[in-house]
């Protein structure tokens, strides 16, 4: 049975707290740009996700990864450009952007002013060091079982022999492109932004395994402590405000 952690309070006091190199995976979405302050709770800006990502790093295994799942406000006509800073400073602190990926919302809510819909928003993969697991998604390919010539050069006997034709037949499967389409959390719970449950799901089966520990240091509604129970990994989630640390609590002890 996975152990499943919530410790109420601050993250940045919270992760003292836990050991160097001893977490095999972090899902989060931090607080964007003040876009949501979650009843006034929280306090956000470099001063706070600079050491947040710092300390991360040091609690992260070699090999492990984080997926960073943010967006940017517009502020007087400008986006701006915080998830950049904060994919350039985790690389400061040591860390490899293996992967920039996009979470596509399908059921975006669309707003009023002179440019296209926000309909994406970032997801950083990043890694200390190469990642130590990678189980990918496999999705349905078009052209499954067609047959296909091609020419292929390569030596036989240590003479070159060019211009080879070779038949290959198209595979089922192949692994899935880093654009991610999903809706957004339908789920009625009193939380501005519902982390949606096909996203965890898919990342934590990414990049762990049975067994593994997982962290979330803003664990708001905590899908990721629920879904990483369900995935048989263990799990430390870290929720500052009182409210939404209950409806964690309740949600992976109730698996609602």
């Amino acid at each position: 049975m996975p152990k499943i952690e919530l410790i109420r309070g601050d993250c940045l006091d919270a992760m003292k707290d836990i050991p160097d190199g001893s977490i095999d995976m972090i899902l989060t979405s931090p607080p964007y740009d003040n876009l949501r302050t979650y009843n006034g709770s929280l306090d956000w800006g470099e001063h706070i996700w600079k050491p947040v990502i710092e300390e991360l790093f040091r609690v992260v295994k070699d090999g492990g990864v984080v997926v960073w799942v943010v967006g940017d406000a517009t502020i007087k006509g400008s986006e701006t450009g915080t998830s950049f800073k904060q994919a350039l400073w985790a690389m400061e602190c040591g860390f490899n952007l293996h992967d920039t990926m996009i979470y596509r919302k399908i059921n975006y809510i669309p707003l009023t002013h002179n440019r296209y819909e926000q309909e994406f928003e970032y997801m950083f993969v990043f890694s200390k060091g190469k990642p130590k697991t990678f189980n990918p998604i496999k999705i349905p390919t078009i052209s499954a079982g067609k047959k296909r010539s091609r020419k292929k050069s390569n030596k036989e006997d240590g003479s070159a022999v060019r211009n080879r034709n070779e038949i290959t037949t198209t595979k089922a499967t192949k692994i899935s492109g880093n654009i991610w389409s999903m809706a957004v959390s339908s789920t009625k719970l009193n939380h501005p932004a519902i982390f949606p449950e096909k996203l965890a799901h898919d990342h934590i089966a990414s990049w762990s395994n049975e067994g593994d520990t997982i962290l979330d240091p803003f664990a708001g509604s905590g899908t990721v402590g629920k879904i990483a129970k369900q995935l048989n990994r263990n799990c430390i989630l870290i929720e500052k405000v009182s409210e939404y640390f209950k409806i964690a609590e309740k949600r992976i002890n109730e698996n609602l």
